[in-house]
């Protein structure tokens, strides 16, 4: 390997700023395994899809399912006392004012603006509700907080434990800038995106929405992206896995044409993706950095190949991170801004949005200019699929639940499909947004969501009638 560097070179790290210089001799085959062994670790945790019980999972499923079934009903202890010290810790911090270091974890976790100590608020009360089975039936019903409170959340807890600790191996040592390196071309010239973003795509497709948004966020606080390429990352490559694509399908009653399912969810994605980059409001975004400055130079100096330059990037970055003991340290802390600043707001977002979804025409009101549009495409049952897509919004899996009583088995796949490709819902990714330093607000995600749903739903339309 030590053949692909000239050594009279001393070539920067494509994200240089602050780390060491390219590695020689017994240190480049050092950080070269280094660079091997936990990217491999980091994409069979992650990516590599394989059969496991019956579905088709990844590692990180399989921990975190391993997990859930371990905490069982305990979990539910986990999030009443999460949420509840979430609030009263920013609480006792805005009451008392103690000194705390800007860049202490105390103040990470509980010096927040009063907005979110409002969502922290709401989020403690609504699960000690729901737990109870006290208060209004819109907030405490099984379809409502129910959802979020025996659903969700089992899940987000355990997934969210290992995805954090193990993130690092997947976006800290190396696999980031050579695949990146490898890709900058092609994802510049269809996306508008540094290659470093294929990552977070796969992570995504074969992961979890969350896990690739998480890489997001992270590569966004770090200045890899600016405001306006994470933002277009967020929101139009947060896709749900295979093994929840197919759960979609499976509640919506199209899993006897999943392959064909699955491959127009990945063909829609993928036109999506060329699209919205291009229009307003993804568009419009600036390209200034969370530091004030670019921390990620994608160039490839011209004395090298690409692939070259992906090894030499790659195993430079692998050369400059710390001990094991530092990175989990550090991920831990991340693990725990997570756990109190989001379980929270999902909560509090979640359960208005289901509330509203279950127990008012909203949805109703804001789908009834969906309804010619479906006439238009020649979708059956029309009035009834547009209350269902526009529920996405609120939370992923509504339009299934709504949906699967539609007979028409083509309006079911188009429901469906739409339901993962509008990518945008309150309950997690759009939670997950607004809590990051990401400058997307609400109004932003529902005109990214019709955009994306409109350009869906002629994708998809055009698929299923030829399937039926």
């Amino acid at each position: 390997m030590t053949n692909y560097i000239d050594k009279t070179q001393q070539p920067i790290l494509g994200n240089s700023a602050g780390v060491s210089d390219t590695p020689q001799g017994e240190q480049w085959r050092a950080s070269m395994w280094k660079f091997i062994l936990f990217s491999a670790l980091g994409m069979a945790l992650f990516i590599i899809p394989f059969q496991w019980d019956g579905k088709v999972t990844i590692l990180l499923g399989v921990l975190t399912d391993t997990l859930q079934a371990a905490l069982g009903g305990f979990v539910v202890y986990v999030a009443l006392a999460i949420v509840t010290a979430s609030f009263v810790g920013g609480l006792a911090v805005k009451v008392f004012k103690p000194s705390l270091h800007e860049d202490s974890m105390w103040a990470k976790l509980f010096d927040i603006d009063w907005l979110w100590l409002g969502a922290r608020f709401l989020g403690a009360l609504f699960v000690w509700m729901i737990y109870l089975q006290i208060g209004p039936e819109f907030i405490i019903n099984r379809n409502t907080g129910g959802v979020i409170f025996e659903d969700l959340i089992p899940i987000l807890i355990p997934l969210f434990f290992f995805a954090i600790l193990s993130l690092p191996f997947l976006t800290d040592f190396g696999l980031m800038e050579f695949l990146g390196t490898l890709s900058s071309k092609v994802f510049i010239k269809l996306f508008k995106l540094p290659g470093r973003s294929a990552v977070d795509a796969m992570s995504s497709w074969f992961g979890a929405a969350s896990i690739g948004l998480l890489v997001t966020m992270q590569e966004y606080d770090k200045s890899y992206y600016s405001q306006r390429e994470a933002a277009i990352i967020a929101t139009t490559f947060s896709v749900t896995s295979i093994a929840f694509t197919y759960v979609i399908a499976k509640t919506i009653g199209v899993d006897n044409n999943f392959v064909y399912f699955y491959l127009t969810v990945a063909l829609t994605g993928f036109i999506a993706a060329i699209i919205m980059p291009r229009i307003p409001p993804l568009s419009l975004k600036p390209d200034t950095y969370h530091s004030g400055k670019s921390m990620l130079d994608e160039e490839i100096p011209t004395q090298y190949t690409t692939y070259q330059w992906a090894v030499n990037r790659a195993i430079t970055r692998a050369h400059s991170m710390p001990s094991l003991g530092s990175v989990f340290k550090h991920s831990f802390k991340n693990l725990l801004d997570i756990y109190f600043g989001l379980i929270p707001v999902i909560f509090a977002i979640g359960v208005i949005g289901l509330g509203l979804a279950e127990y008012t025409p909203v949805f109703d009101w804001l789908s009834a200019p969906l309804v010619p549009v479906l006439e238009l495409l020649k979708v059956p049952e029309a009035a009834e699929a547009a209350p269902a897509m526009i529920m996405g919004f609120a939370d992923m899996y509504l339009p299934a639940l709504v949906g699967k009583s539609i007979e028409s088995e083509m309006t079911r796949f188009i429901v469906g499909a739409a339901s993962i490709t509008q990518i945008i819902y309150m309950s997690e990714v759009g939670a997950l947004i607004l809590k990051s330093n990401i400058k997307l607000n609400v109004l932003e995600l529902f005109i990214i969501f019709i955009l994306r749903t409109l350009i869906s739903l002629v994708i998809i339309t055009s698929v299923a009638h030829l399937l039926y």
